[in-house]
């Protein structure tokens, strides 16, 4: 797809799109610049950022979290941190089943024996 079409799926502006390549939140088209190509890996990462600074996360905070190659920590309560692998950040993945197996473990290993 071209970028016009880019444009069109994700509802972000040209503008905003090279920003995002040129800031490693997006990957550089395919093709070069004359005949630049995008596909959905571009149209998900666009909807990754835009749904992660929807949540309040400053640009900066969103590259660590994409950069973090052992996840990205986030603390939840005191002695624990949910670390989440960044190909999940943004993704619009279903929590619901991730919290019952989160919420079964820390049941189970935080019972008194």
């Amino acid at each position: 797809m071209k970028l016009r079409d880019l444009i069109d799926a994700t509802g972000t502006t040209e503008r905003q799109i090279r920003y995002l390549i040129s800031e490693g939140f997006v990957p550089s088209p395919r093709g070069g610049r004359s005949n630049a190509d995008y596909g959905d890996d571009h149209i998900e990462a666009v909807q990754r950022y835009t749904r992660l600074r929807d949540l309040g996360f400053p640009p900066a905070a969103i590259k660590l979290m994409l950069d973090a190659k052992e996840g990205a920590p986030f603390p939840v309560a005191p002695g624990v941190t949910l670390t989440v692998d960044p190909a999940l950040l943004g993704s619009g993945h279903d929590p619901q089943p991730i919290v019952r197996i989160i919420d079964t473990l820390l049941t189970d290993i935080l019972k008194r024996t």
